[in-house]
Formats: structure tokens, C-alpha cells, sequence
């Protein structure tokens, strides 16, 4: 069963994660780093949904006029079980299951989870922010001294 999603002609940064992806097995469409989410957003080639928590949103920062659909929720960061659901309803507008999305979470982790279950429910061009938005844990417990969108200084705003 052939669609036009399926024909959808992605901008090469997309194209090359998805051959990385592929050769890594990864259940989804790949991952790219903050910059190039960033370039791509602005360009309108994809849609930044911000997966974290909506405590994390509002107490450790957003990127401006990123879809916001929680991967989980809560302090105890409880499942979402209606994310997919969710995450099709947010992005009605730019093409349901068929959009290019790119997952944005703390440091990539769930954000790749998140890109899996959307995969499984038949979003076909679902791909991971790598680093995520703070970065990962470096040596001394603290996260954004090495990798990350904000790390990166892309955009971002705090409530």
C-alpha cells in the first residue's frame, strides 16, 4: 500500500538520519541534533513537539510555539496512554499521521520512546531531537555543560 506520505520527498537532513536509522534498526524514522531540528522548524520542512512533562516546560524552559503533547506526566512522570492519540489530534492541521515530526524531550530518551509508539500507530515521519532539550548527565551530575538544545543556545523561553 503505497501514499503520498510515503513519496514525501524530505529534506536531506531527514533523508540521511533516516538511512542512519535504518542501518541502526531503529523502530523510527532516525534522529537529528538540536541545530538541525532548529533549521528545519524555521524552514516549516517539520513540526517541533515538545514531549516533557508540563512542569518541565514551565519551570526549566520551552522552545517558543513548539506542539506540546506529554510523553508523561506528573513529577513521578506517569505514562501518557493517550499520547499518540494526542499527538495526531495537535497536529491536525499540519497533516495528521503523514507530518514531519520531530520528538523533543529532556535528553532524547523518551523523546525516542515517544517516536516509536507514534511509528506503531502509524505516523510516518516521526523523528527523535538528539540531546534533547538539557542534554545528558555529564561526570558531575548536571546537565546543558555539554550537549542539548539550550547548551546549543537555540531558542528558548521560560515561563
Amino acid at each position: 500500500m503505497s501514499s503520498d506520505a510515503d513519496t514525501l520527498a524530505l529534506p536531506a537532513a531527514l533523508e540521511q538520519a533516516q538511512a542512519t536509522a535504518e542501518q541502526q534498526n531503529l523502530p523510527y524514522a532516525g534522529g537529528v541534533v538540536p541545530t538541525v531540528a532548529w533549521d528545519l522548524v524555521q524552514r516549516h520542512e517539520a513540526v517541533l513537539v515538545d514531549v516533557r512533562s508540563g512542569e518541565e516546560r514551565k519551570f526549566v524552559g520551552h522552545v517558543p510555539e513548539s506542539l506540546h503533547v506529554p510523553w508523561a506526566t506528573g513529577t513521578a512522570l506517569t505514562r501518557n496512554p493517550r499520547f499518540a492519540r494526542e499527538l495526531e489530534a495537535k497536529l491536525a492541521k499540519d497533516g495528521g499521521k503523514d507530518a514531519v515530526v520531530l520528538l523533543l524531550c529532556r535528553s532524547g530518551k523518551r523523546s525516542a520512546l515517544a517516536a516509536e509508539v507514534a511509528t506503531k500507530a502509524g505516523f510516518s515521519h516521526v523523528f527523535n531531537v538528539l540531546e534533547g532539550f538539557e542534554g545528558e548527565i555529564d561526570r558531575e551530575q548536571h546537565r546543558g555543560a555539554a550537549d542539548g538544545w539550550r547548551f546549543r543556545q537555540l531558542p528558548w523561553v521560560q515561563d
